[in-house]
């Protein structure tokens, strides 16, 4: 019997090492009988990202963050109990009998739930496990295996997102997953500002105050949102979209896995990207918006075109075949009230036709159709044919351009770029089509004649230069040959310097050597 219990004693030493040991090393993951307090804190693996208890700026309430864990300067990304806030250090992360990770509170001697992450049909207690992973996602794993996923920090982000995270909707479930802004550096409950992805016509990402609409990304053109021309083939970071029957989701990666980077809908209402730099710089934006007037939605109307390219003038123009709604507000330099169609607007069927707009940040897109099989002559023609079309542009750019977007309604938030840009094409009526065509031929023929212009001068120039390395070279030659035929070389060799040489010999007279002559003469020169 003693025995027995000296084996089961020793087993029992051993198992309460192991777990010892194990939780001892595994500091990024919560158990159902391992509890976070306040003042513990979880790692992630590689030291990327620590979650814990936090009080943001200057306020003394407690929240349950994420922050990272190798940037001096406290940056927190996620937070659970955002608009739940403790006020005392009681709180306790832990694993609940359900499965669910909870937020408790002691209140008069008793734990109450403060958060939860009301996940469903989990299985028994023990079974459960949430692991900070190092993307900055909390992971709520089902089962030892940590294959089945019952909630993630990811799926619920807050002001930031971080890379591998996506935002977009679940064409399935109407599941949506966007960005909404803290109230205050202070208080990072919900805020009024928020980052959000429309699928109304062709998708895009919308920043809204409220039900306002302050900032429009563009649609998806291929390389990036048509309104963010920063997004170039030379980008730093690795941006894919996913547009398909199950879901609508952008997502960023960094292509430098040493570039620490985050995006982020700040308390003013602004979307920034910006990479941490060490050595006193922080964080240091990369692109923001909104970022000039044409960034604010709709800041010219309908049917106005904001460029900000030439500051002598109002940013504010019309785009082909309209005119200012009302001039006087134009010359008082406001747009909003944007623009209508000259001369009525007979553009059924009338000879009508399209003017392209190049460098676009292409309208608002949630009175689209898009048809990704059509090339951009059929696009045209589909666009012609109804009269309710009033402009049409290819769906991806890349390559020459493909697929078809066509607009019915107002062209709302068109603006220009000075160098990168999307081609849309216009509807307008015979007679603008007409000045358009009329306006191109005589800047094509002003083009040609300074293309012929220019072929000329530098034709002449060549011509000039050739002539005067001819003369040169001639006059070298000649000037090379007068050098021979009077050095005292060439005279001691010549016939006539030999019969001098040879008189100097049969004569009472004395002779000098011509060499010695041209020699004492430097070759006749004084």
């Amino acid at each position: 019997f003693s025995k027995s219990m000296y084996h089961k004693n020793k087993l029992l030493g051993s198992f309460l090492l192991f777990l010892l040991l194990h939780f001892s090393t595994s500091t990024d993951t919560i158990t159902s009988n391992q509890s976070i307090k306040d003042g513990d804190i979880l790692v992630s693996n590689g030291k990327n990202f620590a979650l814990g208890f936090f009080s943001p700026g200057s306020s003394s309430k407690r929240y349950v963050g994420i922050w990272y864990y190798k940037v001096s300067e406290q940056t927190v990304v996620w937070v659970a109990n955002r608009d739940s806030p403790i006020n005392d250090t009681s709180g306790v992360l832990a694993i609940d009998q359900t499965g669910n990770l909870i937020i408790l509170i002691l209140v008069r001697g008793q734990n109450i739930p403060l958060w939860s992450t009301n996940a469903s049909a989990l299985s028994p207690t023990n079974n459960c496990s949430a692991q900070l992973l190092d993307s900055g996602n909390l992971v709520l794993f089902q089962g030892g295996s940590k294959r089945v996923v019952a909630w993630q920090s990811f799926d619920y982000p807050t002001n930031t997102a971080l890379p591998d995270m996506k935002l977009g909707v679940d064409r399935r479930t109407g599941f949506s997953r966007f960005l909404t802004s803290w109230k205050s550096s202070d208080d990072p409950g919900t805020g009024e500002y928020s980052l959000k992805m429309d699928l109304s016509g062709f998708p895009e990402l919308f920043l809204n105050k409220g039900s306002e609409r302050i900032w429009r990304s563009g649609c998806w053109n291929g390389l990036g949102w048509s309104g963010i021309p920063q997004m170039t083939s030379n980008f730093i970071f690795n941006d894919s979209y996913v547009d398909d029957g199950d879901e609508v989701s952008f997502m960023s990666n960094v292509r430098n896995a040493s570039i620490v980077s985050r995006m982020v809908v700040n308390e003013s209402g602004v979307l920034e990207r910006a990479t941490w730099h060490e050595g006193g710089r922080g964080w240091v934006g990369f692109w923001s918006a909104p970022k000039d007037q044409c960034d604010f939605y709709s800041s010219c109307g309908a049917y106005g075109n904001c460029d900000t390219n030439d500051t002598r003038v109002f940013d504010c123009k019309c785009l082909p075949g309209f005119e200012p709604k009302s001039p006087r507000d134009w010359y008082l330099r406001d747009g909003s009230g944007g623009c209508t169609r000259k001369r009525g607007g007979h553009v059924c069927g009338e000879g009508e036709g399209f003017v392209k707009v190049a460098l676009a940040k292409v309208p608002d897109t949630s009175m689209t159709r898009v048809q990704k099989s059509l090339g951009l002559k059929a696009c045209e023609e589909l666009c012609l044919r109804n009269c309710t079309c009033t402009g049409y542009a290819s769906a991806d750019i890349r390559g020459g351009g493909s697929g078809c977007v066509t607009w019915y309604g107002d062209l709302v938030d068109t603006r220009v770029f000075s160098i990168v840009g999307q081609d849309i094409f216009i509807r307008v009526d015979a007679i603008e089509l007409a000045q358009y065509s009329k306006s191109k031929k005589a800047h094509d023929n002003k083009r040609m004649a300074a293309i012929i212009a220019v072929s000329v001068a530098v034709t002449l120039f060549l011509a000039i230069f050739l002539a005067i390395w001819l003369v040169m070279k001639r006059r070298k030659g000649k000037r090379r040959s007068g050098d021979l035929l009077f050095s005292p070389a060439s005279l001691q060799d010549s016939p006539r310097g030999k019969v001098l040489d040879e008189s100097a010999t049969s004569s009472d007279v004395s002779f000098f050597n011509l060499s010695t002559i041209v020699v004492a003469t430097d070759n006749f020169s004084s």
